[in-house]
């Protein structure tokens, strides 16, 4: 069961050079945490393993991406995008993800290998609106269409921005960093 954690105003950063490496079964559930992940959301390995990955799910994330992200994922295709994770005390950290697909030697699906680092704050300020926008108009509909409606507005977002698609989109966001 998820812990009901008060989300704070406390940000806790990645260093420049950290990465966050956790993989995952199908259905969602810690097989592996990092020392960095583990540091940085506050909880042990034995409160991590076997739990939903979930569990740091941000209130302030719109459902819409993570419906995007696992439709993504079912596909067989890997995953980017920006998110603000929940630490065991409440306070927060923002991450850029790579959610892959993981499979065995005989090609079934295992799992999801995500590995996640510190983004740039320009990116930050291009998506929080995004996301705050998203929220409201999650807030504004049933929980059935929540995450349709905002993952409908994301979408029609990155077509204005002109970007080819969403991972061009994100990548792009990514880029100021200097990496890619």
């Amino acid at each position: 069961m998820k812990p009901n954690i008060s989300p704070n105003d406390h940000e806790r950063r990645l260093g420049d050079e950290d990465f966050i490496v956790s993989k995952t079964d199908t259905r969602g559930r810690i097989t592996y945490a990092n020392r960095i992940f583990m540091e940085i959301a506050g909880y042990s390995e034995q409160d991590l393993l076997g739990v939903q990955h979930n569990l740091i799910r941000h209130p302030d994330m719109p459902r819409g991406v993570f419906r995007f992200m696992w439709d993504t994922l079912k596909a067989g295709d890997e995953f980017f995008g920006f998110a603000k994770n929940l630490c065991a005390d409440g306070s927060f950290y923002w991450v850029f993800a790579n959610i892959t697909p993981d499979y065995d030697k005989n090609g079934e699906l295992q799992g999801y290998y995500s590995v996640r680092r510190k983004p740039p704050q320009s990116a930050l300020s291009a998506l929080i609106p995004i996301y705050q926008q998203m929220l409201a108009i999650e807030k504004g509909c049933s929980a059935k269409e929540a995450p349709t409606k905002s993952l409908a507005y994301l979408l029609d977002t990155v077509a204005q921005t002109g970007a080819k698609n969403y991972d061009c989109f994100v990548l792009d966001l990514y880029k100021p960093n200097g990496v890619l």
